[in-house]
């Protein structure tokens, strides 16, 4: 819903400031044509203020706004992430495993979705399947079957995540090379691109993108028109999306103008 402007007096700038952060925090996220119009101000001004909030830490500066601190710098641990919207992680599992082919080399990245990824192939019937992981849960997963092959990148562990990150899980990934990227994120806004919390797993993840010939992002729909703090890549290099039925469809149809496949299930 448009808010009427706020023009019934000059806002002295500690107060405008105030209630943009008290805004960007009600709303998750503000851009600076929103807020400039909310506080009869220039786009100039308002950039200004959400320059001096972000060296301050009261928001994080995102791509055009502003995001709530919390929201672009949490990292929620991968057991809270895999209790949430499990149903519709597992719909998307079951579809994205339904495209890997036999004999294929695959890329799992680490997360609560590309977890159940992992579970489904467990159950299907692969006489060689290759999967490159940075998880250490996938790759337990996966342990103890005969026709799969997992390569394990090293790295410094992220402990809410259960993934290795850095530059030794870069150099090992540079050396190869897969057909299909399972890409978990965080955040997948549109304008903005695929997001992440934590710099060194949006630099691996990147990596996969580019040693991968398709990339299929699989996120559930509360991640859509979300923001985290890190950018992994525009959305124009992502080959499809696997999401749930309740995506928003003006983010859907954003998505396939930009060329991206989108399956919802």
């Amino acid at each position: 819903m448009t808010q009427a402007p706020i023009v019934s007096r000059r806002l002295l700038v500690e107060e405008r400031r105030r209630l943009i952060v008290e805004l960007v925090e009600q709303q998750g996220r503000a851009t600076v044509e929103e807020l400039a119009t909310r506080f009869n101000t220039s786009t100039v001004t308002i950039r200004g203020d959400l320059e001096a909030l972000a060296r301050s830490s009261a928001i994080a500066r995102s791509h055009g706004g502003a995001l709530p601190v919390s929201a672009a710098t949490n990292d929620t641990p991968l057991n809270i992430k895999e209790t949430r919207w499990h149903a519709q992680k597992l719909r998307i599992g079951q579809a994205a495993s339904k495209m890997i082919q036999d004999g294929e080399t695959i890329i799992l990245d680490s997360g609560s979705t590309t977890v159940e990824i992992a579970r489904q192939i467990r159950q299907m019937k692969f006489e060689s399947l290759t999967v490159i992981t940075n998880a250490l849960n996938i790759a337990m997963e996966l342990s103890g079957l005969p026709q799969i092959r997992v390569m394990m990148l090293g790295g410094l562990l992220r402990q809410t995540s259960y993934s290795l990150v850095g530059p030794d899980a870069e150099q090992a990934l540079a050396k190869l090379s897969a057909d299909r990227l399972f890409l978990g994120v965080d955040g997948l806004d549109p304008e903005v691109g695929v997001t992440t919390p934590d710099p060194l797993e949006a630099a691996l993840n990147a990596l996969m993108i580019r040693v991968s010939r398709q990339t299929i992002a699989v996120l559930d729909a509360s991640k859509l028109g979300q923001r985290s703090l890190s950018v992994i890549t525009p959305v124009q290099n992502l080959h499809m999306v696997i999401s749930d039925s309740s995506a928003p469809a003006e983010t859907v149809e954003i998505l396939r103008a930009a060329g991206v496949q989108v399956m919802l299930v």
